[in-house]
């Protein structure tokens, strides 16, 4: 059974006996603006872990390592990866003024 069809019974039980809703994870995507005005978009689960990786450790993104420092400008928040990848594919679709746009 994959985790998204795991997570969607498990709220489903939640949901029919009217108790709290679990913590399912999370996943963002994300918009990040480097050093060099340059924009950088990824997904992830985990964001402030994510952001310090960019800006800090040998595990950020090489675009990112080379363009430091990054700020984050923009997230959404998903509850299946699919979702957050399905909006990240969309951003790198989009043209740079339309993704200033948004994070304006």
């Amino acid at each position: 059974m994959t985790s998204k069809v795991f997570g969607m019974k498990l709220l489903s039980i939640y949901l029919r006996k009217n108790l709290p809703k679990p913590n399912l994870p999370m996943y963002f995507t994300y918009i990040l603006e480097c050093a060099d005005k340059t924009l950088y978009i990824g997904c992830t689960n985990d964001i402030e872990r994510r952001l310090k990786q960019h800006n800090n450790s040998k595990r950020g993104a090489h675009y990112t390592k080379i363009r430091r420092p990054v700020v984050l400008k923009y997230k959404e928040k998903f509850e299946t990866l699919g979702e957050a990848r399905r909006r990240e594919h969309e951003f790198k679709s989009w043209e740079r003024k339309e993704k200033l746009k948004l994070i304006a």
